[in-house]
């Protein structure tokens, strides 16, 4: 079973923006993962990222990549949500205590 994502109250579309992340994902992606994320935010300036997750392996380096991909949207004061994740990821990001940086 997957999760969706809505845009939170207060959050129009237009300010909002989404990209897929596929995987594998390794350790050697993510500085370019989030490169490109920071990229788009100062071309759009959104105040939401929607992440879908849905062709991602449930696995720490994943984790660490979603968690880097919202301390790098926070700098630009931006959250990330995610789309289509599985309860799989949701156990794992709250086993290694990242729950309250990334949100369901």
């Amino acid at each position: 079973m997957t999760r969706g994502v809505y845009l939170p109250m207060g959050v129009p579309a237009a300010q909002a923006f989404a990209f897929a992340v596929r995987g594998p994902i390794t350790r050697t992606d993510l500085p370019g993962l989030c490169e490109r994320v920071c990229a788009l935010l100062e071309r759009n300036g959104a105040g939401l990222v929607l992440c879908d997750v849905a062709g991602v392996e449930p696995d720490a380096v994943t984790v660490d990549a979603l968690a880097r991909l919202q301390l790098a949207a926070q700098r630009y004061g931006c959250q990330v949500r995610l789309r289509h994740a599985s309860e799989e990821i949701f156990e794992l990001v709250a086993f290694m205590g990242l729950a309250d940086v990334l949100p369901d």
